[in-house]
């Protein structure tokens, strides 16, 4: 009785996390680790958002090898399927039903203007698809189907969540409130790592130079190296000055997310030392947080049995809250069920 008054009380968090490429530490930082420490104080379900992976061409095999990868992934990170659900977005059909929904509640005007889809079709010019537009409404129908209360997002996806909200409160406004609003949660510091070679830009795992990229994958020797050639200014002063010394400042950010030390205990820390100890010192701190982690993933990719038991459990729950609420929605829309 404990555990289902604590389901009750909690406030439900939504994530999901696209199984392409192999993640980075941004990904972690702006997502993962906010996701475990989350994973305590909400009622948590994480999806591995492979609907939204093949609005870019994928290949199948690597596809399902890389949906694997990131559910052992998620659990060497620390989350616990006795705290959450992890699940993949596939297997639950609501997603796709709710979607298309939602497409009658949402105007071609509104997904145009989509910063991300602008991006993603100058980027896949060759493929500009009606999935790549619709992203946001199959993300909203991600969100509203688990009457999700807030939502982990980084600074990119705010226009996501905002369209979101605007979908969810015309089709309330419609037919009487059906949906929850959901709140974004964004991460203080971290909330958008640079790439160490531009660090004005995010850092991404699609990247076409991987040298400003940190990938969870990559071994001590990378991630030294890498940091090593991180572009930093011509003062040699380590201070937190995202708009004057962006290279430094996202340094900064990396260190304190994986030391667990403030901004300022960071900047005492390294006051007077010159860019080339401070550039190694965050790169041992990161890989001698990703060793542990790196090798528990292997372990469990090595059991696919109980990664497979996981995602049939997390499946189940998912699916019995989605279905409830679409269930709901299809009769205020007038769908006729048996």
């Amino acid at each position: 009785m404990e555990e289902v008054s604590e389901q009750i009380t909690k406030k439900t968090l939504y994530s999901a996390v696209q199984p392409t490429n192999a993640l980075t530490i941004g990904n972690y930082i702006g997502a993962i680790k906010s996701m475990v420490d989350m994973q305590h104080d909400y009622n948590c379900y994480f999806a591995i958002a492979n609907m939204h992976a093949i609005t870019v061409r994928q290949v199948p095999a690597q596809l399902r090898q890389k949906t694997l990868a990131l559910v052992a992934l998620y659990l060497a990170c620390g989350l616990d399927p006795s705290r959450c659900t992890i699940y993949v977005q596939s297997h639950v059909p609501c997603h796709a039903e709710l979607a298309w929904v939602l497409n009658t509640f949402t105007y071609v005007g509104e997904m145009e203007r989509m910063t991300q889809f602008k991006d993603k079709s100058a980027k896949h010019a060759d493929n500009i698809n009606m999935g790549l537009m619709d992203y946001p409404v199959l993300m909203a129908a991600d969100i509203l189907l688990y009457k999700t209360d807030v939502v982990p997002v980084g600074i990119d996806q705010r226009q996501h969540l905002e369209i979101c909200r605007d979908i969810a409160q015309r089709f309330n406004n419609i037919y009487s409130p059906t949906f929850v609003l959901p709140e974004g949660v964004y991460p203080k510091v971290g909330a958008k790592i640079g790439d160490l070679l531009e660090p004005t830009k995010k850092m991404s795992k699609s990247s076409e130079n991987p040298g400003g990229t940190i990938f969870m994958d990559d071994d001590k020797d990378t991630i030294i190296r890498k940091f090593r050639r991180a572009v930093t200014d011509s003062e040699n002063e380590i201070r937190y000055d995202p708009e004057k010394k962006p290279g430094v400042s996202n340094l900064l950010s990396i260190y304190t997310a994986f030391s667990g030390k403030s901004i300022e205990e960071a900047e005492r820390e390294f006051a007077g030392k010159g860019y080339g100890d401070f550039k190694l010192a965050v790169g041992e701190t990161v890989a001698e947080k990703l060793a542990p982690v790196q090798s528990e993933q292997a372990r469990l990719l090595a059991d696919k049995d109980y990664l497979d038991n996981i995602l049939r459990e997390g499946a189940a729950k998912a699916y019995k809250v989605a279905s409830a609420t679409l269930s709901k929605v299809y009769r205020k829309i007038g769908f006729y069920q048996i």
